[in-house]
């Protein structure tokens, strides 16, 4: 069908040019030199006046994709004859007036691939192409053609400028935009709902013929949709469509040029069609009646269990609220929805208590709260089930009949008097017996005890109110049976005012009355306290003592508001006669029993101006209440000097006195002194050391007896030692006692001089190891043991010698 297509079209080409019927072969070295002429009849040359000629190029027209194997004829020049009686064009005419055949002139080309894709004959001006053209490429070339004189190169003629167009054939099939088309639409749409709309664009030319005229059509996705041949608009085609049966669709659309005609060239493209989802689904339950467990313990918040209901949606659609409508347990139980994972969460709202309900039902509810008014026909969007909750019995500690006590007491009550009681019982069926007890942490002191058995609260100890208002106790029941089963309760008792405390001064009262005080003048105000607690109010009343009330230089009056005043009861007071009176007042109070007291008040005469204000009293303490006499003061400062004359006294005595070293030797000999931690026998211990053994080492006293040891010990068996005389030791004695009788410069008075000298008749010989270099190995410690437990530490130390060395 194509070449039959071209045929037609070089047909219609060649007719302006019948000279040439026959196509030109193809030839590198130019057309043939001589061609045929069209011969004009006498007739016509008479006919012709010719007045001008000129070139003219025509418009010319190629196919594209030429696909013969010569060179394309385009075409050749020709010329215009214009008559002064009629004006016609001859496109026959293949020689300028110029031309005279003898190869004079030469034709030349420029312009849009002159030389490349268009060549030019220089003798006769046709012009071919020599490649196959694309419309799509370049649909227009602009060329222009001269014709100029061979030997001299100048143009003969005017450039002139033609056009050569490349006509268009269906070579190119519509391509899409996208490859792969998505889109979206809610499901359960009507039929007619736009989906999506694809484009197919075609390359070929639209103006000529129906090359790029795209029709569109559905290959797959029928009869599910369906797309408008012209616009490429998708829709739906099928009413109620679910997601929840199909949720993905593949559509294949093909644009075809042509108009759609056999023949035509086409594309194809996918569209990928998803369903959204609407809310056209109610939430179901999976069944019908559900069943829980929970411990009457469980605290309120505790979730017992979970149901779900199905939603067949997705998104915000299958949203799903759970509630309790109906049931036993409407105020016992709660249900909460878990956001994640779209269950309702059943929990326990209030204390659940076996002995009172052992089941609940109750009537949960599922519902959608986001509910389309459109979907509303399908039937509501809400589902209910059954929930069955059983309460489980657990050992539970005793419950007290109050969240707390509250108790009142007399301060004056006496010991193991019952100030009230607490009750407590099991809740259990078993009614276990129950225990009381106090926590002695909150009862540190002791003050209260509580019947094991029936809970009575007394006091164990008396009570005082003014120290201790309120008592904070906690009382403890246990179960008998387990223990580990207890609970506690707070206890507050209240200690009762009794009037056992006498009104005393608010303060320490101690005033002046000038020298010149007229009678009944004020000098001092008087205020009681009282640390009793009346429900009336305190009322203190107040008077002299009936032994100062005759023949005193003062009264008091009472106030009746809990004041007194003093008054000078004469004119004129002397502070050489009596610089200080003493004022015993006595303070009563009007509660039951009437408590009362005694307070004095110093009142002392001073020297006043006129204005009434102290000027000096005998007395200065009452100024300055905290110095001392000008006798007092001189006794202090003789006392400083003596003592400071006897430390300077006795400090240049020691400077006067000739210091010297105990030892003055350099081979002094020096004690291995062993350190033991074991105690005397204190003021006891009167036996175990005599000093007169220092004085004399003879004069041992064998016979006598120590307390701190068992007596029998003492005459055991043992080995005698033999007493051995330190002459060293003491001629160092006797050499340092004559050297301090013959200083000239030892103080005029007895000195004591401590030497450390033990004796040689010691009953246990010397301890010292001056000798113990050379007696060591004749030594046997075995009669400590035998010295009681005082010595215990020595006899095991010396006394494991021998078996040391044994071994």
């Amino acid at each position: 069908m194509r070449t039959y297509r071209y045929f037609l079209l070089l047909f219609w080409v060649g007719q302006p040019y019948p000279t040439f019927s026959t196509p030109l072969s193809k030839r590198t070295s130019g057309f043939p030199a001589k061609k045929r002429a069209l011969e004009l009849s006498g007739n016509s040359k008479n006919e012709l006046n010719r007045s001008k000629r000129s070139w003219m190029w025509n418009q010319f027209f190629l196919l594209e994709e030429y696909t013969g194997s010569d060179y394309q004829y385009v075409g050749k020049p020709s010329t215009v004859v214009r008559n002064q009686r009629d004006e016609r064009t001859n496109k026959n005419k293949l020689h300028s007036d110029q031309d005279r055949g003898d190869g004079s002139l030469k034709y030349i080309l420029s312009g849009d691939g002159a030389g490349d894709l268009f060549i030019i004959n220089e003798n006769t001006g046709d012009i071919q192409a020599t490649k196959r053209l694309d419309r799509e490429e370049k649909p227009v070339y602009i060329l222009r053609a001269q014709a100029i004189n061979r030997r001299t190169g100048r143009p003969v003629e005017p450039e002139s400028e033609f056009i050569i167009k490349i006509h268009d054939i269906n070579d190119n099939e519509p391509i899409f935009t996208k490859d792969v088309y998505t889109a979206t639409v809610p499901e359960m749409s009507d039929v007619g709902t736009f989906v999506v709309q694809v484009t197919a664009t075609d390359a070929d030319d639209p103006t000529y013929g129906n090359s790029a005229k795209v029709v569109y059509s559905i290959l797959q996705g029928q009869p599910y949709f369906s797309v408008e041949s012209e616009m490429g608009i998708i829709k739906t085609a099928l009413l109620n469509m679910d997601r929840e049966n199909r949720e993905q669709y593949q559509v294949v659309i093909q644009a075809k040029d042509m108009g759609g005609q056999m023949g035509g060239l086409s594309g194809t493209t996918t569209v990928n069609i998803t369903l959204t989802d609407v809310n056209d689904n109610p939430p179901r339950f999976p069944q019908s009646t559900y069943q829980f467990k929970t411990p009457e313990s469980s605290p309120p918040g505790t979730p017992i269990g979970r149901i779900k209901a199905s939603d067949a949606d997705v998104g915000e659609n299958a949203a799903i609220e759970y509630s309790i409508t109906d049931g036993e347990g409407l105020d016992m139980f709660d249900v909460i929805t878990d956001q994640e994972t779209q269950e309702g969460i059943i929990t326990v709202k209030k204390f659940l208590d076996f002995e009172k309900k052992k089941v609940y039902t109750l009537k949960v509810e599922a519902s959608n709260p986001h509910v389309e008014p459109r979907f509303l026909y399908l039937g509501p969007f809400k589902d209910s089930a059954t929930v069955r909750i059983v309460v489980e019995d657990v050992d539970e500690p005793p419950v007290f009949s109050k969240v707390a006590y509250v108790l009142q007491i007399r301060e004056d009550a006496q010991i193991n008097t019952t100030i009230g009681s607490v009750t407590a019982q099991d809740p259990d069926a078993a009614r276990n017996p129950v225990k009381y007890s106090v926590d002695r942490h909150t009862d540190m002191d002791r003050i209260f005890n509580i019947d094991s058995g029936n809970g009575s609260i007394f006091t164990s100890k008396l009570l005082d109110r003014e120290t201790l208002l309120w008592h904070n106790i906690t009382v403890i029941a246990t179960e008998i049976n387990n223990p580990k089963q207890s609970s506690r309760v707070p206890l507050y008792i209240k200690v009762l005012d009794v009037n056992d405390n006498a009104p005393e001064f608010a303060e320490f009262y101690e005033t002046f009355v000038c020298e010149k005080a007229k009678a009944d003048q004020l000098i001092q105000t008087l205020r009681a306290v009282d640390k009793d607690d009346p429900y009336s109010g305190h009322q203190f009343s107040f008077s002299l003592a009936p032994e100062a009330a005759s023949g005193s230089n003062f009264t008091i009056q009472d106030n009746k508001d809990n004041t007194a005043g003093i008054l000078t009861r004469k004119n004129g007071y002397n502070r050489h006669e009596m610089s200080t009176y003493l004022l015993p007042v006595v303070i009563s109070d009007n509660d039951y029993p009437v408590q009362s007291s005694t307070g004095t008040v110093t009142v002392r005469v001073c020297a006043c101006d006129h204005h009434g204000n102290m000027q000096s009293c005998h007395a200065e303490a009452l100024i300055h209440p905290t110095g001392l006499s000008t006798g007092a003061l001189v006794a202090i400062l003789l006392c400083i000097v003596i003592l400071l004359v006897t430390v300077v006294l006795f400090a240049a005595l020691r400077r006067q006195r000739k210091k010297e070293p105990l030892i003055i030797s350099k081979e002094d000999i020096r004690d291995n002194i062993v350190s033991y931690n074991d105690e005397g026998g204190g003021e006891e211990d009167t036996q175990a050391f005599d000093i007169g053994t220092l004085r004399n080492p003879e004069a041992i006293e064998d016979n006598k007896l120590r307390r701190d040891i068992v007596p029998e010990a003492l005459f055991l068996p043992r080995r005698t030692p033999t007493a051995r005389d330190n002459t060293d030791v003491r001629d160092f004695i006797n050499q340092r006692l004559k050297e301090n009788d013959t200083d000239p410069t030892a103080p005029p008075y007895d000195s004591l001089a401590t030497y450390a000298y033990e004796g040689t008749g010691s009953v246990a010989d010397s301890l010292s190891s001056l000798e113990s270099v050379t007696t060591d190995g004749d030594q046997d410690y075995d009669y400590l043991s035998d010295w009681g437990p005082r010595f215990k530490k020595l006899a095991d130390m010396y006394g494991g010698v021998d078996s040391d060395k044994d071994s």
